[in-house]
């Protein structure tokens, strides 16, 4: 089913054609302090990715996408509330039509400029598809966009090859990236267990969203927002607000590390 932002095909009518789309850990959600258990069992989170392991940079219509080699566990996560190791597949961002809203969490009522998610696997399943259809399948790393006066050069590398995917459909080669160099130095982390923000909306997602947000311009945030939701051969309909609002948490624990 052709699912999207707008009115007509948007998150509040993705349900009717993935049911799941309304179920009881589905995610993103509001992350409010008085809420927020300290878990002093929970551990840091390690991050070993392989530069080698990057493919492509990709616009699907929905997202800015890198993909990486997933084949054996050359680019992997682990500790934090993870049982294993979790293998990267690919990362991709959600922003705004402007500076004031675009992340897919809200934190004690604050909506970041965007989010970035690094989607990894359980590789003690035989396959990506196979992962997605289990409750420990997916650990997803979310680290917040903030619009601030020293943006974080590491973004550079990303938005130089936005022209190159300025349509839906376009992808180029993206070599050589160590998406670890995108990171905020503080690795505190809130965890729980929630779903992918997009159809169809599989509950299998361990949650890893770090608290500290990295800096971006305004003029990086407009570089995403310069890439088009449709083809070349259709009209350019600028990519913008590709974000989920928050759903229900239910009984849903959310646990920090600090």
């Amino acid at each position: 089913y052709p699912w999207g932002y707008d009115s007509d095909n948007g998150p509040d009518q993705w349900h009717k054609n993935y049911p799941i789309a309304k179920g009881r850990h589905q995610s993103p959600i509001e992350i409010n302090n008085k809420e927020v258990h300290y878990d002093r069992s929970l551990l840091p989170w390690f991050a070993s990715y392989d530069p080698c392991a990057s493919k492509t940079i990709l616009n699907n219509g929905k997202t800015c996408r890198v993909v990486f080699d997933d084949s054996f566990n050359r680019s992997v996560l682990r500790g934090g509330p993870l049982p294993g190791v979790y293998r990267l597949r690919q990362l991709h961002f959600h922003w705004g039509s402007s500076d004031d809203h675009g992340s897919e969490h809200v934190v004690n009522g604050v909506r970041y400029a965007g989010e970035l998610h690094l989607l990894h696997w359980n590789p003690k399943y035989s396959n990506y598809p196979d992962a997605v259809r289990r409750t420990d399948g997916i650990a997803v790393l979310a680290i917040f966009l903030q619009v601030g006066e020293t943006p974080k050069p590491e973004m550079k590398r990303i938005l130089e090859e936005i022209n190159a995917i300025k349509t839906k459909g376009k992808e180029a080669p993206f070599p050589n990236f160590d998406p670890s160099i995108l990171f905020p130095k503080s690795h505190d982390y809130w965890t729980y267990h929630g779903s992918f923000t997009t159809p169809p909306c599989e509950e299998c997602i361990t949650w890893i969203v770090l608290r500290e947000p990295i800096i971006v311009s305004s003029d990086q945030m407009a570089k995403l927002r310069s890439l088009s939701k449709n083809a070349a051969n259709e009209p350019n309909l600028p990519l913008v607000d590709n974000w989920r609002p928050t759903q229900p948490r239910y009984f849903r624990m959310v646990s920090a590390s600090f």
